[in-house]
């Protein structure tokens, strides 16, 4: 997959891009609604033999056009965007850049630009897709601003339960920790991926060593509390438990919660590796201990508990 980031005006020129068949949207954790609106795509691209593409923006635009919000965590950020469409098998992936310039695009403009001018010949997008300044344009509108110039389809929203599957479902999953349910709905357990940093190394002297992960601020993650997780590291898979918290029994001086990880029957050094973690269910709530002896107990039958549900 081929990835492209443009600002307004891009420079890209139309009779050297190929035809494709493109969907858009902003796809923020790429869900079943997404794969569904992007595998349309995909597979529209494959019967007109052309090349698939999907457009995406960054940031989010709330971060430009709501005065409250600097900035927004991701439930894929762009890094992990590109991993999964490119497991989608999309071609070519047009990263927008998100600015007041383009939000004050009139709806014609934004069609003629970015998708006339990138040689879109099908264009494919939800059916509450919208562009242009304040959102004016939508599917409503989008064959007239087409113009004949590529045809459209409409992706319905996607149901499971009577409830529509969205971004913002998702959100409100993980802030209650329900790391099941959000996996139903995105197709795939939630992962993040970070770096191993020097921690206190406390783990080591209690029998439970556990890899410091320092991960974006752009990453969504969920709910404080302790977790059953597997963890990737180059391409063997490992299970474990996750602690994700203040550490309220050793201090009370933290500000974002720290995220540790103790990786069953593994005890190599992992300092300065990348680490993906999906995260797969909830086991309980992060508690300050009287000491280190009520700690260790507690993480004992965190273990057990872990190890129950894997096995299960």
């Amino acid at each position: 997959m081929r990835t492209f980031e443009l600002t307004y005006p891009h420079s890209m020129v139309l009779n050297e891009l190929p035809e494709t068949v493109t969907a858009i949207g902003f796809f923020d954790g790429i869900h079943k609604g997404h794969q569904k609106v992007i595998q349309t795509a995909v597979r529209e691209a494959k019967e007109r033999g052309m090349e698939s593409a999907v457009i995406t923006f960054h940031p989010h635009p709330s971060v430009v056009l709501k005065k409250d919000v600097q900035h927004v965590k991701y439930l894929t950020p762009i890094r992990e965007k590109q991993e999964i469409l490119q497991k989608l098998e999309v071609d070519r992936l047009y990263i927008i850049q998100f600015n007041q310039e383009l939000a004050s695009l009139t709806p014609q403009v934004f069609v003629d630009h970015f998708l006339k001018g990138l040689h879109i010949k099908h264009m494919v997008a939800g059916f509450d897709f919208s562009y242009g300044h304040k959102g004016k344009g939508n599917m409503q509108t989008i064959q007239e601003h087409a113009a004949g110039a590529f045809t459209v389809t409409q992706v319905d929203k996607v149901v499971i339960d009577g409830e529509k599957v969205s971004s913002t479902k998702i959100r409100n999953l993980l802030e209650a920790g329900d790391m099941d349910e959000a996996a139903r709905l995105l197709g795939r357990p939630l992962s993040v991926t970070g770096f191993v940093v020097k921690g206190e190394q406390r783990g080591r002297t209690i029998g439970y060593p556990t890899a410091n992960i320092a991960v974006s601020d752009e990453t969504l993650l969920p709910k404080v509390g302790v977790y059953a997780v597997k963890v990737l590291y180059k391409n063997e898979v490992y299970e474990g438990m996750a602690s994700l918290g203040f550490k309220p029994t050793f201090t009370d001086q933290l500000v974002e919660p720290v995220l540790e990880v103790n990786i069953f029957d593994y005890n190599n050094d992992l300092y300065e590796e990348e680490l993906r973690v999906q995260w797969y269910t909830f086991i309980r709530e992060e508690k300050k201990f009287s000491g280190v002896e009520e700690l260790v107990s507690e993480i004992a039958e965190d273990e057990k508990k872990v190890r129950k549900y894997f096995n299960s």
